[in-house]
């Protein structure tokens, strides 16, 4: 029988000043300051409640958000203890920190190495400050170097940075001079992401929306550039000796992100905190974004979750799910456990499709792995959308 141990993921929404492209829920720090201790008082409380949905404990944890490290270091120290108080991670599991440059000092770092946080991951997007500044990143190209050089200091052996492409201005040169200087810092792992103009967004509404002015579009790199930038990096990286074990993510042996591989497994998952999304046996959850609200509701002994509350997914849903996530990844869908899950094989659900694209080489069948053929990854999402 299976330890049921699902995965931790706590919500920090707090940052120096959000992005002009970032579409989750964070709120500026310096204007949330009475928020803060409101917000640590409610997700204690949810921690508590929540505690019954791990008895066994966690697979793993990470803390995002937001900007964690931008938290004072008292209230860091208090989150992460507030989390060895509920929930019991094992010796030497995944335990991971985000973080953006000029928020990490020395006293932050000795805090989360006391607290056993073992992998950091930062982001630092470009090391151009030009680029930086034209899509509203408040940290500088030397901040960002200097953040690396402390986290090797303070003896982090699993770093991942993040960098994105197809920034405004941005050209094949600048991009390629990005990640040649992520490679020089040898981080064990490396998350990247092209640029995705969300609705509601400062950076939407300047080169995406209705009002968005045309020569400001012309700025933005076309869709070939884009694959270009793409298609030389997984090249470039693969050089390096980085796995590229998801469509997103690169990573030396043995340092792919645990964390995220159990949502692309389908391995069941706590999100606590305003905006946390939850999945525990087959039902999906997720709290209201408003950190006051979310911590009134706790407060008065209300679950904290959004409107529509608490949705039961259908096995078709779950079945569904499984595959569109799990072909992201480079190892596929394992057919076994995907027949152990829901007792059926994918096989015979989803026969029709398969074989519509088996016999072209765009999916293919290795051991016990179905798996999405690399030189197809650019129309991925259309074929992914035929397995809903």
């Amino acid at each position: 029988m299976r330890v049921h141990m699902p995965s931790l993921y706590v919500h920090v929404p707090f940052c120096i000043q959000k992005c002009d492209y970032c579409a989750f829920y964070s709120l500026p720090f310096r204007s949330s300051l009475d928020l803060s201790s409101l917000y640590l008082e409610g997700l204690e409380i949810e921690m508590a409640k929540r505690q019954k949905d791990a008895p066994q404990g966690v697979s793993s944890l990470f803390i995002g958000g937001g900007t964690p490290t931008v938290l004072g270091d008292r209230d860091l120290e208090r989150l992460l203890e507030m989390i060895q108080r509920y929930f019991r991670l094992n010796l030497g599991a995944e335990s991971t920190v985000e973080g953006n440059p000029g928020t990490i000092t020395e006293s932050k770092l000795a805090i989360l190495e006391r607290c056993g946080i073992n992998r950091f991951s930062l982001g630092v997007q470009a090391f151009d400050d030009r680029l930086l500044k034209a899509v509203g990143r408040r940290h500088t190209a030397s901040q960002a170097r200097e953040a690396i050089g402390r986290l090797r200091a303070a003896g982090f052996k699993n770093i991942n940075l993040d960098l994105m492409f197809g920034l405004p201005a941005q050209d094949m040169e600048a991009w390629q001079a990005s990640l040649e200087e992520a490679l020089s810092y040898s981080p064990e792992h490396l998350s990247l992401y092209g640029l995705m103009l969300e609705e509601g967004t400062p950076l939407y509404e300047r080169y995406g929306g209705k009002t968005s002015d045309k020569m400001n579009n012309r700025l933005l790199p076309d869709d070939d550039l884009q694959a270009e930038m793409h298609d030389w990096a997984v090249e470039r990286l693969k050089q390096a000796g980085y796995g590229h074990y998801e469509t997103s993510n690169f990573a030396r042996p043995g340092f792919e992100c645990q964390h995220n591989l159990g949502y692309w497994r389908g391995e069941d998952y706590l999100g606590l905190g305003p905006g946390g999304v939850s999945c525990i046996k087959r039902v999906r959850w997720k709290n209201i974004e408003d950190a006051r609200v979310y911590h009134d509701h706790l407060q008065s002994g209300q679950d904290p979750f959004e409107e529509a509350g608490p949705e039961a997914l259908s096995l078709r849903e779950c079945m569904a799910e499984r595959i569109i996530l799990g072909l992201r990844l480079e190892e596929g869908v394992n057919l076994n456990s995907f027949k152990r899950d829901f007792g059926r094989d994918v096989r015979d659900i989803y026969k029709d499709v398969l074989e519509r694209y088996y016999h072209r080489g765009v999916l293919v069948i290795e051991g016990e792995y179905l798996q999405l053929n690399p030189n197809y990854s650019f129309i991925a999402n259309t074929i992914l959308q035929e397995f809903v």
